[in-house]
């Protein structure tokens, strides 16, 4: 596994979402509630569009353009439930979020 570099620890807090790209990957990273840490795709399985435009309350992903809902503690969907988000695992190492990208692909929704 290689990990990359996605930003730092001090760029999010609790309750957050950033939106980052490693190699050609378009990530969403959220410090969910409790603190930890998650990097999903970037872009909502059903339509392409960037979640980061989205609402996200540290419990629960929403995409703004239909409304699709997501669990931010295991990237599956609420609404629809027969969706989910794709998962990067996630390293901590001096102060940094990285990220492995390789072996993950974002996943797309049946409509």
């Amino acid at each position: 596994m290689t990990f990359q570099k996605a930003c730092s620890e001090d760029d999010l807090w609790e309750g957050e979402m950033v939106e980052v790209d490693v190699g050609d990957h378009h990530l969403l990273l959220m410090r969910i509630e409790g603190g930890e840490l998650r990097a999903y795709q970037g872009m909502c399985p059903h339509q392409d569009i960037p979640l980061c435009e989205g609402r996200f309350d540290g419990r629960v992903l929403m995409c703004r353009a239909h409304q699709w809902t997501f669990d931010a503690r295991s990237g599956d969907g609420i609404n629809p439930g027969d969706c989910r988000l794709a998962r990067y695992p996630i390293q901590l190492h001096n102060g940094d979020v990285l990220v492995e990208v390789d072996g993950v692909a974002p996943l797309f929704a049946h409509s």
